[in-house]
């Protein structure tokens, strides 16, 4: 590999499930998966978060009896859990740095990250700049707010995918999560589409990419790469 990259992975703070009493938050596996394929193919990898720090982990995703290869490998790796142990807060990060994002999974997301105004304002500057985003599963709730230079949502007229109301009905959150995220993205404006539950699926429209579910993160990191690789020189917010 003859490049090197900045890539920003956004990740959520919020570690409850609604009034459940259980604990959600970030996807591990999804993001691990991610993590390694951005990792190895030369990214340098800033890590951050709404309120930074140690984001809370979903303990349904990260089952220590039979651990994905990804997380078994990011359990064994220092550095790694370095990063994950100290992200930013989002108010720290600039979309100037990076060459694009990735906006990481996981139920904590439809609180804190569809809500926080300073992930709708980077997402908001990539995009406008000319770098790519992309998110998987929940991750997709950054677009919720993000908006256009014209103040209309990023979302609308494009083609999307992310967790589908089946697959929260499969789990048993469709009536706990605060919204529906397919509804959401369809009442943007967006052109949402869905593979089979739990099926890789990867949606790629322009600078956008976005991923059905946790399995489609690998993908949807190695999509993000190619369209980095391939992007036009990106443009000055100023333009």
């Amino acid at each position: 590999m003859n490049f090197r990259m900045n890539i920003l992975m956004v990740l959520t703070s919020h570690g409850q499930l609604g009034g459940t009493g259980y604990k959600t938050g970030l996807w591990f596996d999804g993001f691990a998966a991610a993590y390694y394929v951005l990792l190895d193919a030369g990214a340098d990898i800033t890590v951050a978060s709404p309120m930074g720090g140690q984001p809370p982990i979903d303990p349904r995703s990260d089952d220590p009896a039979s651990p994905s290869a990804s997380v078994r490998r990011f359990r064994q790796d220092r550095e790694a859990r370095g990063l994950l142990a100290d992200t930013l807060r989002l108010d720290q990060v600039f979309s100037t740095d990076f060459a694009g994002a990735f906006v990481a999974g996981g139920y904590g997301a439809m609180w804190d990250i569809a809500e926080d105004a300073n992930c709708a304002r980077l997402i908001s500057e990539f995009q406008l700049a000319g770098k790519p985003v992309a998110s998987v599963c929940h991750g997709a709730a950054a677009l919720r707010h993000a908006v256009r230079r014209d103040g209309t949502p990023l979302a609308r007229g494009k083609s999307v995918t992310a967790t589908a109301n089946t697959e929260l009905a499969a789990v048993g959150l469709a009536s706990i999560l605060p919204f529906s995220l397919q509804d959401e993205l369809i009442a943007l404006g967006a052109q949402y589409s869905k593979a089979a539950d739990w099926q890789t699926h990867v949606v790629r429209d322009g600078l956008l990419i976005t991923g059905q579910n946790a399995n489609s993160a690998p993908d949807t990191a190695q999509v993000l790469l190619d369209t980095i690789r391939h992007a036009p020189k990106a443009r000055s917010l100023r333009q």
